[in-house]
């Protein structure tokens, strides 16, 4: 008999069988809501139930895998975790589209993560920010020593600065320490880095501190892309100047801005997720850094090179790692990183960065030509034609019918299985 209360004590002390049983008995499932989340798939129940709290079973998501990439010269397959039709698609097509021009040409500009640390209670901020940036070497020391075997790899501490800030209450002194955390996403790193200098910067100043934590905005960690496509790979001078229009509204309207960027991400997080990276601090830095000017604007900048081709680049924030966190611990994660032949968070950065441009470019081209809606629609045909209860062949064939119609809706869906099936 279903309950009514969300208030379950000791969910969390079960295994988790027995919290999906516990569950199930408040929320009134049957056997085969039951069955289907004790299935984890390939990802083990005990695994999971070290990852989160309160495990009652797992979420699958399509992984993908994008062709036709060069990066650097590198034949690359990339995998990609999303539910969204034409993502993968879309960037299979145009890094076809650009291989002729060599693909994708990156790099990095580093390493390296901010951790903040909030002071506040100070009269005389700016003589406290001298005070901090006074011990330089006490800071090191103490960042150093928090985080041994990331010292034994070559990072750990670079450098502190020290920024006043005007709050609602009155002034504050933001201490920034600049990490190096070499092949990990750093948040543990320089967490724990935060909270080790925190005692002592309120020591020095006389005043207090409250926030410790890292900063989203990866600024000291961009991944830039590029690349070429030529007017004969993509259609024509039209269709080039169709994508710079579209561009341009991008560049000066917020409105357009977000989702242009979100189609950046729509290839971006899916490899995130793929490889067992954070994305939502992924997606955080990244619309962070696209305001960065002042205004929401464009991830990616499109113009024309002196023979007319179309040309691309994308510069964004992209800490991740390979190291610590799901990228280890989830077993597909892992083999998606063994598929990329990725031994670098650099390289990874990278390619990512590289797959953001081409799903971008792939998004502007259907906007500038056919519109979005086509080749989107085409794809999500089938998810309709399996909502409805289409089995086997059955899928494609209602898939078929309902782009042929130009009808892509449930009810249509229906009324074709039903003819299909007499």
């Amino acid at each position: 008999m279903t309950t009514t209360t969300s208030r379950i004590p000791g969910l969390h002390k079960l295994s988790p069988r027995e919290r999906l049983q516990k569950v199930a008995e408040t929320a009134g499932l049957g056997d085969d809501a039951i069955a289907h989340l004790a299935d984890t798939g390939n990802l083990d129940a005990a695994t999971a139930d070290s990852m989160i709290e309160n495990v009652i079973g797992t979420l699958n998501i399509p992984l993908g895998v994008a062709t036709n990439m060069v990066v650097d010269g590198q034949e690359v397959l990339v995998p990609m975790a999303t539910e969204e039709s034409s993502v993968v698609a879309a960037v299979c097509n145009a890094a076809r589209q650009c291989r002729g021009s060599g693909g994708f040409t990156t790099a990095m500009s580093g390493s390296l993560m901010i951790a903040q640390v909030q002071l506040v209670g100070v009269t005389n901020p700016e003589f406290a920010r001298l005070q901090i940036l006074e011990h330089k070497s006490d800071i090191q020391a103490i960042c150093d020593d928090t985080d041994p075997v990331l010292l034994k790899h070559g990072g750990g501490f670079r450098d502190v600065e020290v920024r006043v800030l005007e709050g609602r209450d009155g002034p504050m002194v933001v201490t920034h320490l600049v990490v190096d955390t070499r092949d990990a996403m750093g948040a543990n790193a320089v967490n724990s880095m935060a909270e080790a200098v925190a005692p002592r910067v309120a020591e020095w100043t006389g005043g207090r501190t409250y926030l410790r934590i890292l900063s989203n905005l990866a600024d000291r960690r961009l991944a830039r892309a590029r690349a070429t496509w030529s007017l004969e790979d993509i259609g024509g001078a039209e269709v080039r100047d169709g994508i710079l229009a579209a561009y341009d509204f991008a560049d000066i309207d917020p409105y357009r801005a977000a989702t242009h960027n979100k189609g950046v991400m729509n290839g971006v997080s899916a490899v995130v997720l793929a490889t067992g990276n954070d994305t939502r601090a992924v997606e955080a830095g990244a619309h962070a850094y696209a305001a960065r000017s002042g205004q929401y604007r464009s991830l990616t900048r499109w113009e024309v090179d002196a023979d007319g081709n179309l040309t691309g680049t994308i510069e964004m924030p992209l800490a991740v790692g390979l190291i610590g966190g799901a990228t280890r611990s989830h077993p597909t994660a892992r083999i998606a990183l063994d598929i990329m032949g990725i031994q670098t968070a650099e390289r990874l950065a990278c390619t990512i960065a590289a797959v953001g441009l081409a799903q971008n470019f792939a998004a502007l081209k259907a906007l500038a030509t056919t519109g979005i809606q086509k080749g989107h629609m085409a794809l999500h045909a089938k998810n309709i034609a399996v909502m409805v209860g289409a089995t086997g062949d059955e899928v494609d064939k209602v898939a078929q019918e309902l782009v042929a119609q130009g009808k892509v809706r449930v009810n249509v869906a229906e009324a074709i299985l039903k003819s299909l099936r007499g």
